[in-house]
């Protein structure tokens, strides 16, 4: 035979709001089961007999929410396996109520027929309370599993089940990462109820209003209406794009292409590894989002022709680090760093398998505008995958030797300059190599190289100056003391 185990809803306010029927299908039970006693409507019940057993003790047990309601849920399918069961929860069962979801998803594999009954949402008090009309959107989160990304703040937001004052924190630090400190936020208690509270606090502190805090408080955030308060989020930043894109745009950024950004991007991009390298953390805030202003712009323009849009962008670059990284998002394991590095060559093989021209080169797949270290260290490091390379570092130095030879060579014809440009070429060449060999980036040696450069030769600018001198009127000798005065400083 099959059980039953109805599930009630006392809704948002008192015993005034609740639907007749539900009234007396309460007054008839010989005991109501209930998530939490902390609700008006139970304190007037009670105090007309109808007796009620709460799951209060559970929340004391488990130091995470899920549990409490995996434990509550089992426990109410264990007794309605032996007996019908009215199971009554706060506002409406189909709203907020995860204890609900587990028992609609488990009930008919335990042959338990659930039926919902009567309550009014707390949503429709709430926003009675605070006076909105969700038509604008909304958005209904919870409190005790709030995440950064979830937020929408040009949306009205409410956040239920903030209990005491540990979720209130978690709550508050959360919408600090997107809203000021001093954001004006409201805590609406038992709203609908004859013990309605509205309060308005500022955000930094929202869980310092201890009074306000209990089973039935929510938080309200209103839509944010300062624009720059918006700057934070990513769609803000799309929809600043496509305004200077478009029609009343910046006649700049209108008539940009993909091709016409190239040298932009590379600036930027030096600009970020300058930023990198000099260890300036507002430095690189200030790149990055330069770097990130020409995703933007490309992506902007792609869409306007009706090619690609960002979300393209991102959707493929979400999927590659999901099928790239199967020892995170798979079950794959891995030992060490290793490990992933061949795994992640694999995966990347198995993908060009797929795209393989007959004909095409191994070294095809190196940028031909990357910079010219950097595109030799890729060719050289494509070339070792399949056994082109020396044994170890004494070949490549033999070879370094061999090309200076060669060089000097060269330099002593006349009218030779295209043959010293290739023997310098070839030198160059290999002395990326013997970088490599020693698991140094060349294009970071050489900017490192311009850097020390850069810092020495402006010192010895300064000395110039301090002796009132000009650089025609020092010998090459003093010239030299300075530059080794520069490098004894550090620089």
């Amino acid at each position: 035979m099959k059980n039953d185990l109805a599930i009630i809803g006392l809704g948002a306010g008192d015993l005034d709001q609740l639907p007749l029927g539900v009234y007396k299908k309460l007054k008839r039970a010989s005991v109501c089961l209930v998530r939490t006693i902390d609700h008006p409507v139970i304190k007037e019940l009670s105090a007309e007999g109808v007796v009620f057993e709460s799951f209060d003790e559970i929340y004391e047990k488990h130091a995470a929410f899920e549990a409490v309601y995996e434990e509550i849920s089992e426990m109410l399918l264990e007794r309605a396996e032996r007996e019908s069961v009215i199971y009554a929860v706060p506002g409406h069962p189909m709203v907020a109520e995860k204890t609900v979801q587990l028992l609609l998803e488990k009930g008919p594999e335990r042959n338990i027929s659930i039926t919902i009954e009567g309550g009014h949402s707390f949503l429709d008090a709430l926003f009675q309370a605070v006076k909105i009309d969700p038509i604008d959107g909304f958005q209904l989160l919870d409190g005790t599993a709030l995440v950064r990304d979830d937020l929408h703040i040009n949306q009205h937001m409410i956040i239920g089940q903030v209990y005491d004052s540990l979720v209130a924190s978690e709550v508050k630090l959360t919408l600090m990462e997107k809203l000021p400190d001093e954001h004006e936020v409201y805590l609406v208690k038992a709203a609908g109820s004859k013990e309605e509270v509205v309060k308005k606090v500022v955000l930094y502190e929202l869980d310092r209003q201890m009074d306000e805090l209990s089973n039935l408080t929510s938080v309200y955030v209103p839509p944010v209406k300062n624009e720059a308060e918006r700057y934070r989020d990513f769609p803000k930043l799309r929809e600043i794009i496509a305004c200077l894109r478009g029609p009343d745009g910046c006649p700049w950024d209108k008539k940009q292409t993909h091709a016409s950004l190239k040298p932009y991007l590379i600036e930027e991009a030096y600009e970020l590894i300058e930023a990198i390298d000099e260890k300036d953390d507002e430095g690189i805030i200030g790149e990055l989002g330069d770097v990130l202003l020409q995703v933007m712009l490309h992506s902007q323009i792609a869409e306007d022709e009706g090619m690609f849009t960002i979300d393209d962008v991102i959707e493929g670059i979400s999927a590659k680090m999901v099928r790239r990284h199967p020892h995170v998002f798979g079950a794959v394991k891995v030992s060490g760093t290793e490990e992933v590095l061949e795994n992640w060559q694999k995966i990347k093989a198995d993908e060009k398998a797929g795209e393989t021209i007959r004909g095409k080169s191994l070294l095809d797949e190196v940028g031909k505008s990357l910079p010219a270290l950097i595109r030799g260290l890729e060719l050289q490091k494509r070339a070792a995958k399949v056994g082109f390379d020396w044994k170890d570092v004494t070949g490549v130095w033999d070879k370094v030797k061999e090309e200076i030879t060669e060089l000097e060579v060269e330099f002593k014809k006349e009218d030779n300059i295209e043959n010293i440009r290739n023997e310098l070429g070839d030198l160059f060449f290999t002395l990326v190599n013997v970088a490599r060999f020693y698991g140094i980036q060349a294009e970071e040696a050489m900017n490192a190289a311009n850097r020390k450069f850069y810092n020495r030769f402006t010192y010895i600018e300064s000395l110039v100056k301090q002796s009132g001198k000009s650089f025609g009127d020092c010998s090459l000798s003093e010239l030299d003391n300075f530059w080794e005065e520069a490098k004894a400083k550090g620089y």
